[in-house]
């Protein structure tokens, strides 16, 4: 008998931004991965390439190269600014993995503008109450007219509540995306630091 390494698997979801195959998902979905596969709503099944990610933010762009016989379609990116209380918020993603792949949940907008704080990080989130489980992540939170308002993230998890999903600001996510695709990494952060080099007259500090 031959002795086989366990590899640990997760899931997750994306959103297809480009018809050249660029794909938005959470950071933490894809996060020491060795191997990404992307599973279309058609069945077929592609190899990832990661371009970008940023913890920070918990963005991460990847790239599938499309077959000709399968051209891809991409979402359309709505403006989160405009979200208001009370609308229609659609989520679609892979609750729970694959077996429930493609699921797609509704509710409403809940509360815009929500600042969270995980892990020493800050974000501003959309909050809805369309069910958002483990799998999600990564998704698209969707408006009425079929636009990607939001990218599922977080669920408020604690013991006792339910219908508290949140979800990444579409508009605030633009940005980081933008640059993820053309530098593969969030350009224009200042950096503080002290840089300290050996010579013969002691320390050289920079």
């Amino acid at each position: 008998s031959q002795s086989g390494e366990l590899v640990e698997q997760g899931s997750g979801s994306g959103i297809i931004i480009s018809t050249d195959g660029y794909i938005v998902t959470n950071q933490h979905v894809i996060e020491g991965a060795t191997e990404i596969d992307i599973i279309l709503n058609t069945g077929s099944t592609y190899v990832a390439n990661v371009i970008g990610q940023d913890e920070k933010t918990d963005l991460a762009i990847i790239k599938i190269e499309p077959k000709a016989e399968e051209p891809l379609t991409a979402a359309v990116l709505g403006d989160s600014t405009t979200l208001e209380v009370g609308e229609l918020a659609v989520a679609i993603g892979n609750p729970m993995g694959m077996e429930f792949s493609g699921s797609v949940t509704a509710g409403i907008v809940s509360a815009v503008n929500r600042t969270m704080t995980i892990e020493n990080r800050t974000y501003n989130l959309i909050q809805t109450d369309a069910a958002i489980n483990n799998g999600n992540s990564g998704g698209a939170l969707i408006n009425q007219y079929g636009e990607v308002v939001g990218i599922n993230s977080v669920k408020l998890s604690t013991s006792g509540v339910e219908g508290m999903g949140f979800a990444i600001a579409i508009s605030e996510a633009k940005p980081i995306i933008d640059d993820l695709m053309s530098a593969g990494y969030v350009t224009g952060r200042p950096l503080v630091g002290i840089g300290i080099s050996e010579t013969r007259y002691g320390l050289f500090i920079s």
